[in-house]
């Protein structure tokens, strides 16, 4: 191989990363006194964490080329059912489990629908985000639970953490919502690079048909995917109702569309072009930065938006046309 040909592929699977680094200096010149401290890396870990948990679980469904709209609707149905639980006097793990067990059924539908009965995953999953929202607002009455309905104990876990020391007089926490986000990291890592489960992902991505043949049994494993989706987009939603001590039906409105931009820009890294959930690590860190930066530098937050899909389309687009040129 070339020393031009090694650099290009350097560049391949390094752009992102550089592009991520810029800003970092970007907003390390810009905001000198805040940014980069580990305050602020800990304030945005926390920030990014329930994004991360939907994000990861997605790339499950993602390495097969298939997507899961339904997320962001289903965090917002799981916090309004653990809330309505407490509102009842049940206790908080009653609660829990039963929003969980939610966000699997809700999977298990999107899986039913997609591998058994064959409905393309953006339709089947567009009905089912509309079906579960709308099971949001009936319960609710569209209206936001918080206050006594809300445990100190549910509520206190997301201001929880463990102790780091102290900062100008300041106690440091690693957050417990980072810590649930890396320990669904570390899960969804072993499932998919560690096990013949997330290789036959990888086969049904590649091939559907070849992995068929192959004898892989491809609908049981889509059906498995999307109910690990639901059970992370669950989570997520308990983790965001623990964070604001509240529940309403649109809380989880923003999470899709940053999850599934979070893993096509971690996608960018990869030289086949595949998702790997440590690129989606990657993407998430690039949207929690650019979030955070924009936000201290006081940019309006539509701003955030513009400049999140202009940087996936250039990412993407760039990596493309790398990969054409080999």
């Amino acid at each position: 191989m070339t020393t031009q040909a090694r650099l290009s592929r350097w560049l391949r699977r390094s752009g992102t990363l550089i592009g991520f680094l810029v800003v970092i200096v970007y907003f390390t010149l810009n905001i000198p006194n805040t940014f980069l401290t580990l305050p602020n890396g800990l304030n945005i870990s926390q920030q990014v964490s329930m994004l991360a948990v939907v994000a990861f679980t997605m790339t499950i469904v993602m390495v097969m080329g298939d997507f899961d709209l339904s997320v962001g609707s289903m965090a917002s149905l799981s916090g309004i059912i653990a809330a309505l639980l407490f509102r009842d006097s049940q206790p908080v793990l009653v609660g829990v489990i039963v929003a969980l067990a939610v966000g699997l059924l809700g999977g298990l539908l999107n899986g039913l629908l997609v591998s058994y009965i064959g409905i393309t995953p953006f339709v089947a999953t567009l009905g089912t985000l509309t079906v579960f929202s709308g099971v949001a607002f009936l319960l609710s009455g569209g209206e936001t639970i918080f206050g006594r309905d809300i445990p100190a104990d549910f509520s206190g876990f997301a201001r929880g953490g463990i102790p780091l020391g102290t900062v100008n007089e300041r106690a440091l926490l690693f957050p417990n919502l980072t810590i649930i986000a890396l320990i669904v990291f570390v899960i969804v890592w072993v499932v998919l690079e560690q096990t013949a489960f997330g290789r036959r992902l990888y086969a049904i991505g590649g091939n559907v048909e070849a992995a068929r043949l192959g004898g892989v049994r491809v609908r049981l494993l889509r059906l498995i995917a999307f109910m690990l989706t639901g059970l992370g987009a669950a989570l997520a939603g308990l983790l965001y109702a623990s964070r604001v001590a509240s529940a309403n039906p649109t809380q989880g409105a923003g999470l899709m569309l940053d999850a599934i931009a979070a893993v096509f820009l971690g996608m960018t890294m990869s030289e086949e072009g595949e998702p790997h959930v440590v690129g989606t690590l990657l993407g998430i860190a690039i949207l929690g930065v650019l979030d955070n930066g924009l936000t201290q530098m006081r940019v309006d937050s539509y701003v955030r938006e513009v400049l999140i899909g202009a940087i996936i389309i250039g990412a993407v687009t760039s990596s493309s046309l790398s990969r054409r040129g080999r």
